[in-house]
């Protein structure tokens, strides 16, 4: 706990402004070599390992570069300009707002944090990948057509794969290491938000619903393997859709605990990934603030009654907005900030990490709620940078619960 406080006290400065004209400190460049995107999977021309293959070095894990230490003077808050999905116009022709997460910046700049203590996302390799996916999977991700599948943009199957990889799959391949590096910030610092991320419909062998790499899979994994003390997980899925991806890949994985609310009429209908579900909330079309807002309630302080996990995964997808076009659900934009303050009280006031990633939302307005919504959970002190380490044990965390405890019981907005 010491070091914790000493860790705390150091990033007090990074609340000052950047200096003119100075470096920006969280975006640093990626190093050459081994990793850095060369003629082989890992960047120098080696052949990737097979999943499954015994480690190199007697089980030690890859060498990745998502686990390097960021700078204490950042916020655990992750992005990459690299996330946004620009291309001749064919990303209009998803619903999906495949801009949204620069957006969702850009308003955040306004009011709360600049580009010199946000976190640069990398790019996961195929070796970072291939602690989940197999290589059979990825190999398909090579042909155009599935990707179209995948991202459901019928003109992808006739473009070039090069431009592929380059223009669809490289921002979904960046957003997925930025899942994983806010795991792990979450751990370090007590929460993390990744901009961008929770492709919660892909597992280990099957991409769908514009979810080409399992990055919430991979997130735990990687937590799992490389750090000491991380062996429970929760993922809290709200997304309107049914995140099947995770729930197949945890299928039978007694360490990860899932709770998922979502509409029971709507895609993906995954029965057989239901099975993983411990703590299922189907919902009917166009269940409204005050009925989901209990059940949110309730369900996720059952859940983290029922099992204390070492890290929360919150999938806070903002498709429940009403008139979603895909999500078939009533929620107002209060109630989004109001659910994302219900998810992230429950952690804080039981001091477990949590890593939030804003997965699916099919309207240019979701941008700006997504922001509305990290600028009401910092106005509470839920995700003040002092309080990045201090969990329920900071005063100004109990002194937020306890004023919010009439809140908590009783969540109609009024």
């Amino acid at each position: 706990m010491g070091a914790r406080v000493s860790l705390l006290r150091r990033r007090k400065s990074a609340l000052r402004p950047a200096r003119p004209g100075s470096a920006p400190r969280c975006l640093r460049p990626r190093r050459a070599g081994p990793g850095a995107g060369g003629a082989g999977p890992r960047g120098d021309g080696s052949p990737a390992r097979p999943r499954g293959a015994p480690r190199p070095g007697g089980g030690m894990p890859h060498r990745t570069e998502l686990y390097e230490g960021v700078p204490p003077t950042c916020w655990p808050i992750v992005y990459s300009p690299d996330y946004n999905i620009t291309f001749m116009g064919l990303e209009k022709l998803h619903p999906f707002d495949a801009g949204k997460w620069g957006k969702v910046i850009n308003f955040l700049k306004e009011k709360l944090i600049g580009d010199d203590l946000i976190v640069q996302a990398r790019e996961a390799t195929d070796e970072d990948l291939l602690v989940v996916h197999t290589r059979r999977y990825l190999n398909k991700l090579k042909w155009s057509f599935v990707v179209a599948t995948i991202t459901e943009i019928p003109p992808v199957l006739f473009l070039p794969n090069f431009l592929v990889q380059r223009k669809v799959l490289k921002p979904l391949r960046t957003q997925t290491g930025g899942t994983i590096m806010a795991g792990k910030l979450a751990v370090d610092r007590g929460w993390a938000i990744n901009v961008g991320g929770g492709f919660h419909h892909c597992s280990s062998d099957k991409g769908g619903g514009f979810c080409a790499y399992a990055d919430i899979t991979l997130a735990i994994k990687f937590l799992f393997e490389r750090v000491p003390g991380v062996s429970k997980a929760t993922i809290i899925d709200l997304d309107a859709h049914q995140g099947n991806g995770h729930e197949r890949d945890f299928m039978n994985d007694h360490r990860v605990y899932i709770m998922d609310v979502y509409n029971r009429y709507i895609y993906p209908g995954d029965g057989f990934a239901k099975r993983a579900i411990k703590r299922k909330v189907e919902l009917e079309w166009g269940t409204e603030d005050t009925e989901y807002l209990q059940k949110v309630h309730t369900h996720v302080e059952g859940a983290l009654n029922e099992l204390k996990p070492d890290i929360i995964v919150y999938n806070a997808g903002t498709d429940i907005l009403d008139g979603d076009p895909l999500g078939g659900l009533a929620i107002s934009p209060q109630g989004i900030v109001k659910r994302d303050e219900v998810v992230f009280k429950a952690a804080r006031r039981r001091g477990i990490p949590i890593l939030m990633v804003t997965s699916g939302g099919y309207q240019k307005r979701t941008a700006r709620i997504i922001a509305d919504s990290i600028l009401n959970l910092h106005n509470l002190g839920l995700i003040d940078k002092e309080l990045a380490a201090g969990g329920a044990e900071n005063p100004k965390v109990e002194q937020m619960i306890r004023d919010s405890v009439t809140d908590l019981t009783n969540l109609s907005l009024q």
